[in-house]
């Protein structure tokens, strides 16, 4: 305890929690948040949840409100499952990023690890949520309540005037597209005000009109319908008025599918928005479980330290801070890589570290914040304007690659060996340090399939183009099958052309064209 600090009495000395007491600790953490830490939060929600419902949100992405597919069912029998028969744990909590912030907490936590997941998910997370620019850029946080309650209701309107098979084809071929249904560097052109009206009416009333289809062909082919010449159909000039190479392949189909009806455009649209608003999530993974890790690990020692907590307390805390926080060895059979929470609790405290107990070392490699007695503002700096892959190139540190034992093996293919290229020393700690942030950027992780052509007024086959990195292909099975989602919603043909991004040699080349001779039905 601090010479300043009052002496108190704990706000709780048992394992049980009620309401009222929930709500005094609450304002307790507000207090040391805001005030001490310096965090900016959304108003919070706290809700009790039990195993049961706690499963259920797993099944949808975490979302308060969600429209209904097969696949989140099946999501909650494999949870369940698991759960039930011990192979796996539940989260103490669940946040979501919203205005109001909504937390889930698990009603069998104790009075202790309510304490703690507040501090966490309604403070760190919170914080991340409100302050990080992508979140800023790309989501809604005041308004995804009310579009996930129309995207149920729509759905749900969809499935009794369609039928439910027909919903189901629909959103089965989005959500295979889903990962290719985001706009990852730039915003989306707006929609025109007779787009915007088609839109409305839809929604309204799910009213015969216009296609997008046509209204694109007004706007975009010339003030008539005349016949227009080889030369204006060339395949630079098509490309050009469908604004192509276009990365966000949902948009495509929504925009410029010659089949698809307006409310089938609309599920298109509800998938790859909801895709969108959790693609940041998928960036900024260290960083957020960092943020939180952290602000939960200030906030609980600063609670102990004002005696507002007993030691027991503290204690259980710190237990299962460390379970979260502990990064299994390369031979353990529960190693997967490195633990998020570790990586990101590690870094925070070593930014903290370098602030105020800067060795040579670190003055060297980070002169801009190294003996910075203000090392709040250097940590809330860094949750507002950085991502995963930007984060980890600016401030990890030579110490921290060392007590993380990392460095560099380089598999080459065409190589029997493999070989520790950089290990130890100023050079291979950069080369460490760019490689490691290079594998959380998501342009390495996930592949980039382009729509690269559509002749709408000549045979209508959809042209796509996988960008190749490093020779990584596609699985052939699950290419086929997310081919033939595509053709579902393209309504004609599909190809794809697998190009090799350093050379732009082609590498592959597959349809969904049956080859000649066999019957469509079988190919």
């Amino acid at each position: 305890m601090t010479l300043d600090d009052p002496v108190t009495r704990p706000l709780f000395d048992g394992s049980d929690w009620t309401f009222e007491l929930m709500g005094t600790v609450h304002d307790a953490i507000e207090e040391i948040a805001l005030n001490d830490l310096g965090l900016d939060v959304y108003p919070n929600q706290i809700e009790i949840i039990s195993a049961e419902q706690m499963l259920d949100a797993y099944s949808c992405v975490g979302l308060p409100l969600m429209y209904q597919h097969w696949s989140f069912g099946k999501h909650f029998v494999r949870d369940e499952t698991y759960y039930r028969k011990g192979m796996m744990g539940l989260a103490y909590e669940i946040v979501i990023n919203s205005n109001p912030c909504i937390s889930y907490n698990m009603e069998e936590n104790t009075m202790a690890m309510q304490t703690l997941v507040m501090a966490h998910a309604a403070f760190g997370h919170n914080h991340f949520f409100k302050n990080n620019y992508l979140f800023q850029d790309w989501t809604d946080a005041a308004g995804i309540h009310d579009y996930l309650a129309f995207a149920k209701n729509f759905i749900a309107d969809c499935e009794e005037r369609y039928g439910l098979d027909e919903v189901e084809r629909v959103l089965d071929a989005a959500h295979a597209l889903r990962d290719q249904g985001v706009f990852r560097y730039g915003r989306p052109p707006k929609p025109t005000a007779e787009e915007l009206q088609a839109m409305q009416r839809q929604r309204e009333g799910h009213e015969s009109q216009r296609s997008v289809l046509d209204l694109w062909t007004d706007a975009t082919l010339g003030e008539t319908r005349e016949e227009v010449s080889v030369e204006d159909r060339a395949i630079s000039s098509r490309q050009s008025a469908l604004n192509l190479p276009q990365e966000n392949l949902l948009y495509f189909l929504e925009k410029h599918s010659p089949v698809l009806e307006a409310w089938q455009r609309e599920i298109l649209r509800i998938v790859r928005y909801l895709a969108q608003y959790l693609y940041p999530q998928k960036q900024t993974k260290v960083m957020n479980e960092g943020c939180a890790t952290f602000s939960h690990y200030y906030i609980i020692h600063r609670l102990y330290e004002k005696g507002l907590i007993t030691q027991g307390a503290l204690m259980e805390m710190m237990h299962s801070h460390t379970n979260v926080i502990m990064q299994p060895e390369f031979d353990d059979p529960r190693f997967s890589g490195l633990n998020p929470y570790a990586l990101g609790f590690a870094m925070m405290m070593d930014i903290r570290r370098i602030c105020e107990n800067p060795t040579e070392e670190d003055r060297d490699w980070f002169p801009e914040f190294a003996g910075n007695p203000d090392w709040k503002s250097v940590l809330l700096q860094a949750w507002a304007n950085y991502r995963d892959e930007s984060f980890i190139l600016q401030f990890l540190s030579p110490k921290l690659m060392r007590d993380f034992k990392l460095f560099v093996i380089t598999d080459d293919a065409k190589s029997p060996e493999l070989v520790v290229s950089q290990i130890h020393n100023r050079q291979g700690y950069r080369e460490i340090r760019r490689l490691l942030a290079k594998s959380y950027d998501l342009a390495y992780q996930e592949p980039d399939i382009q729509v690269t052509d559509a002749d709408l007024k000549g045979d209508r086959e959809l042209k796509l183009t996988h960008q190749m990195l490093d020779g990584i292909d596609l699985v052939d099975a699950d290419r086929a099958e997310v081919l033939k989602h595509i053709k579902a919603l393209w309504g004609y043909e599909v190809s794809m052309t697998g190009v090799n991004r350093e050379t732009g040699a082609k590498v592959y080349s597959v349809s969904t064209r049956a080859p000649e001779g066999m019957d469509p039905e079988k190919a």
